[in-house]
């Protein structure tokens, strides 16, 4: 890549190109279209299978404010707890990042964080879902920007141990099969003649981090939130909503989940 076409790519994708660069690997960034900025749309603009996007996740380690970055297969999520068995000795936690302090660790904005070359230093975990592949697409520096490898590639340029770090897909079809049982139960309960809304809580209060929905009731946090200032009008147009989500197949969520 000339010196003109290099500072014709944003900042983020320059600082990932170099790095290549200087690391001998053949693949430099490219960009893709504005439409691409999920991993599902970049899956198709690449005419890939969606697990092949090597999504990077990013969390705060609370004990010492260090940032976490994950690499993780498209198609799969990211066991928080698994996280913090490998690096979080002392019991402590971690939190998902927020966009200042993935742009101030990382260098980048989320939605295009790097596996790589950020401006200071991070623990970078990789899944073993990548190895499933022969070559995968990680984010280059930008929402728009990725560039190929092989898994093993990935590991070699970013020194990072390959770990199980993923949500276990067979549980997790179990736990929502009975999250919607459960919901769908609950909302057997709703009288049209009754203005006392049954709350869809079924006391599994936990938020899926990439997808932003409570995995017991299908909710967000802004309508948990919000469901007690609720008029019965607005509780049961909520319901119609948390019932079409419990009717979609687990994968859809994932499918519109973008890289950070």
């Amino acid at each position: 890549m000339c010196g003109a076409e290099l500072k014709a790519l944003p900042e983020g994708v320059q600082r990932v190109a170099s790095f290549l660069e200087r690391s001998g690997h053949g693949s430099l960034p490219i960009m893709l279209p504005d439409a691409a900025a999920t991993a599902q749309q970049a899956a198709h603009a690449l005419s890939v299978e969606i697990g092949q996007i090597a999504k990077s996740i990013v969390f705060r380690r609370k004990s010492d404010n260090a940032a976490v970055v994950v690499v993780m297969s498209g198609d799969r999520r990211v066991d928080e707890r698994k996280v913090e068995a490998l690096i979080c000795p002392d019991g402590k936690r971690v939190t998902r990042a927020d966009a200042d302090f993935v742009k101030a660790r990382t260098g980048y904005s989320i939605g295009g964080v790097s596996p790589l070359a950020h401006e200071a230093d991070v623990i970078v975990l990789i899944d073993r879902s990548l190895l499933r592949f022969d070559t995968v697409w990680a984010a280059a520096g930008h929402p728009c920007a990725v560039f190929e490898l092989m898994p093993r590639e990935l590991e070699w340029l970013t020194a990072a141990p390959v770990v199980d770090v993923a949500v276990d897909v067979n549980q997790e079809t179990a736990s929502r099969e009975h999250a919607v049982t459960l919901v769908t139960a609950r909302s057997l309960t709703i009288s049209a003649a009754s203005d006392d809304v049954p709350s869809p809580c079924v006391s599994v209060c936990r938020i899926n981090a990439d997808t932003a929905l409570c995995e017991g009731c299908f909710r967000t946090l802004a309508e948990i939130s919000g469901w007690s200032r609720s008029g019965p009008d607005a509780r049961r147009l909520l319901w119609q909503t948390i019932l079409k989500r419990a009717e979609q197949p687990m994968a859809a969520s994932l499918l519109t989940t973008g890289t950070s």
